[in-house]
């Protein structure tokens, strides 16, 4: 008996045909992502990094139509998990940035096994989680403008810590201290925890903090804080000024995640993720879990973000030079 052909068989015969032909690069970009996703997180579990990536991840694989599956992978401040992201081949392997590996690194590594301009693509800003500057409740100060004048009439007395050299901490009192023309001593230590444990028991005076390890400290009385180093004033701490309210204009510390992919990566692709991203990173649930955290969610372009990350190059390299910070093992 003979068969029969439709006339959608000869429809589909023909798309197919045409697939055929098409360069197999073409293929590949149409179909992009074919497998899942790899976001490496270059921090150790836990943290603000963790919580970020992972909001993030579960919103873009329901849209992508493959997963997202974050994979930490800490060492040398970063430089590790950088290095491999930039060299990865795979076309599905992506990186948190972050301050640290943007901003800070190419500043204070004599060399560095990436290019933090040259071998990445910026995709969006994700997420800015506010540091906040405290000090110890027995130190008679109330903001940062009776904070600098207790400085500037005790130079080189105030030790404050931070959770090691080129923290956000480290950083963001010396960016204080530049801007204000003081003199104050660092104490780095080995991670935030035993460093707040000093400054509760008086044995340090300051410090600048994530906000997430501070709240429950201030709303105990155990730490005042005396200016958060955000933009706006924080809705959990309302009467706290900023330190730019305080007179210093344009003064903004954040530690700041964003979302990266190897420059090399065809630009459909790039372009597909940072829609995704974006989409992502402004819906609902993703704000709701950061604020949560209390980190803000961000989701801004590709170009908006690449002339944030350099405007935080600037910023830091300046105060890098200044207080002439170096990674730990180098001085």
């Amino acid at each position: 008996m003979p068969s029969t052909i439709s006339r959608r068989d000869v429809l589909h015969a023909g798309t197919a045909a045409s697939l055929a032909a098409l360069p197999l690069g073409v293929l590949a970009q149409a179909a992009w992502p074919s497998k899942p996703v790899r976001l490496v997180v270059p921090f150790a579990p836990g943290g603000s990094s963790e919580i970020v990536a992972r909001a993030v991840a579960a919103e873009m694989a329901k849209t992508l139509g493959q997963n997202v599956f974050v994979e930490n992978k800490p060492g040398a401040a970063g430089n590790i998990a950088m290095q491999e992201v930039a060299s990865s081949t795979d076309e599905h392997t992506i990186i948190l940035g972050h301050i640290g590996t943007l901003a800070v690194n190419p500043y204070i590594f004599p060399k560095l096994p990436y290019d933090a301009t040259r071998d990445f693509a910026p995709i969006t800003l994700l997420s800015k989680v506010p540091s906040l500057y405290v000090v110890h409740p027995d130190l008679p100060i109330k903001n940062i403008k009776e904070f600098v004048a207790h400085a500037k009439a005790r130079p080189g007395q105030l030790n404050y810590g931070s959770a090691g050299n080129g923290s956000a901490g480290h950083l963001a009192m010396e960016y204080l201290k530049m801007v204000s023309n003081t003199f104050m001593l660092h104490v780095p230590y080995r991670g935030t925890g035993p460093m707040l444990t000093d400054l509760m028991a008086g044995r340090l005076q300051a410090a600048s903090v994530g906000a997430p390890a501070l709240l429950s400290f201030i709303k105990a009385g155990k730490l005042r804080c005396i200016a958060t180093g955000t933009a706006q004033r924080l809705p959990q701490l309302p009467d706290v000024p900023t330190v730019a309210e305080q007179g210093f204009a344009g003064f903004e510390m954040t530690q700041w995640y964003g979302l990266l992919a190897p420059r090399k990566w065809p630009a459909a692709n790039l372009a597909r993720l940072e829609a995704e991203a974006v989409k992502a990173t402004r819906g609902a649930l993703v704000k709701d879990k950061l604020a949560q955290e209390t980190a803000l969610a961000v989701g801004n372009s590709s170009a908006e973000f690449a002339q944030f990350i350099a405007a935080e190059q600037k910023r830091w390299s300046q105060v890098i030079a200044r207080a002439q910070i170096k990674p730990e093992g180098l001085g």
